[in-house]
């Protein structure tokens, strides 16, 4: 809310008129179809009237989340007349595209729901208001999963998440049924997954990966699918004491004797056919499309990749992530956040915040995006109760996902993210691939990261 200065007799005047012609025209209500102004305050009342503020909101959806997202700017309007919001929605792609034009030109919408692999590159790059101030202020923490997660070295928050995607292990029960096999258990390590994954590698002509005869280059069922950062290679890196970027998220580190250790341990159930690699995963349609099908007994997924396997009528479950040699465990977390634009001036900032604080702190508002299933909820009252843990679709051990948060982190998220995430990629699959040794791969990946940071940071 702006507050007003004293005014004349005659803008004061002028203020009556306003008030009593918007009281006559059609809408009013403050949604996000009615026009500006300065809302009439309640009869009966002592209220003052409030300046009318418009934000523009910005969010990438599919069809079923935008109608939903429209619902919630409805109730947030409802609830605060004086600000109307204007959105702009596309899906992901799309969305991030015109989202990067925008900021170039300084034309981005006033407050939008940002990848949370991507704040802190906003962040790093002056494209986002510091909300420190606001959360410390309206916010008990302790009462939210993911906070922490937008926070810089120097202990500055750059958004509130809008629901949080985290690592866990899926597996399909009946695979694992047929094969004789037990399911994952919390004690699990990645040595012990491999085991389970051999006899859950069938070939083509019926043969397991424990089979002398099994024919590794005719795979039709593999014991895990592996692919990408988010849910692939990062988690076993950083559970074996490796990972990409120091704690300054400047360095790189990739070229370590635990980064040497994870990568083998990959190659070795690439090169056996026990874990899918990258020509494998051109035979499907997506990469994410070969556990939803039933051809990996195992895939590590973040939560949005329930939606899909009960889409298909899977029969699954989750479990936590193994542990890698020395008992460490990691989650891999994106905290999807709401950030607000730099550019955005006092009223219109202060206007977004409210928005996000209504995401953040009304019950209502996260029961309802919860039933979506695209998201762990934000409020760990919701997250912790029904609403969340029974709703009655698998996965039957969502506990999972909130006991991941023990030992979750980022994915050595920076300014240039996306910058180091390709070249790791690029050398990691001449590896996965058997084209080039670990130890080179590992060197030449390492020298590649550091030009991309020194490129930003230097």
């Amino acid at each position: 809310m702006v507050k007003r200065k004293g005014m004349s007799v005659l803008v004061c005047m002028l203020l009556v008129l306003t008030v009593f012609a918007a009281g006559c025209s059609k809408g009013g209500s403050g949604n996000a179809d009615s026009p500006g102004g300065v809302t009439e305050p309640k009869p009966g009342t002592d209220t003052p009237a409030q300046e009318q503020t418009e934000i523009t909101l910005g969010y990438y959806s599919d069809g079923k989340s935008d109608a939903k997202m429209k619902e919630l700017i409805t109730k947030f309007t409802d609830k605060h007349p004086n600000i109307t919001v204007k959105t702009q929605s596309a899906p992901y792609g799309q969305f991030y595209q015109k989202l990067d034009t925008q900021i170039a030109a300084g034309k981005a919408p006033d407050v939008w729901l940002s990848d949370g692999a991507l704040v802190m590159k906003y962040a790093e790059r002056g494209t986002l208001k510091d909300v420190t101030e606001w959360i410390d202020k309206d916010l008990n923490k302790e009462d939210y999963y993911g906070l922490e997660f937008n926070k810089d070295a120097e202990g500055h928050y750059w958004g509130i998440p809008q629901g949080i995607q985290i690592g866990v292990l899926y597996y399909n029960k009946d695979l694992f049924d047929k094969a004789g096999v037990s399911y994952p258990e919390d004690s699990w390590t990645w040595e012990d997954l491999k085991l389970a994954a051999e006899k859950l590698t069938v070939d083509a002509s019926g043969k397991t990966a424990v089979d002398a005869s099994f024919d590794a280059n005719n795979v039709s069922q593999f014991g895990l699918t592996f692919f990408s950062i988010t849910e692939g290679w990062f988690s076993v890196l950083k559970s074996y004491g490796g990972g990409i970027l120091d704690e300054t998220n400047t360095k790189s580190i990739v070229d370590s004797p635990e980064n040497k250790q994870a990568m083998n341990w990959i190659v070795d159930g690439m090169n056996r056919g026990i874990f899918t690699d990258p020509v494998d995963l051109k035979s499907f349609q997506s990469s994410m499309a070969v556990f939803p099908s039933g051809s990996a007994a195992m895939r590590i997924g973040i939560y949005a990749r329930v939606q899909a396997a009960n889409e298909a009528g899977l029969n699954y479950d989750v479990a936590l992530l193994p542990t890698g040699p020395d008992g460490k465990r990691f989650a891999p977390v994106i905290a999807n956040s709401w950030v607000i634009s730099a550019k955005a001036d006092e009223a219109k900032a202060k206007a977004a915040w409210e928005w996000m604080k209504f995401w953040a702190t009304e019950d209502e508002v996260q029961k309802e995006w919860a039933a979506l299933g695209e998201a762990v909820p934000v409020k760990k009252s919701v997250a912790n109760s029904d609403v969340f843990l029974t709703s009655g679709a698998n996965p039957a051990n969502r506990q999972a996902f909130l006991d991941s948060f023990e030992f979750a982190g980022t994915l050595d998220t920076n300014a240039v993210w996306e910058e180091w995430v390709s070249k790791f990629n690029e050398n990691a699959e001449r590896a996965f691939l058997g084209d080039t040794p670990v130890e080179e791969t590992l060197k030449k990946a390492n020298e590649d990261i550091q030009k991309v940071l020194d490129g930003f940071y230097q």
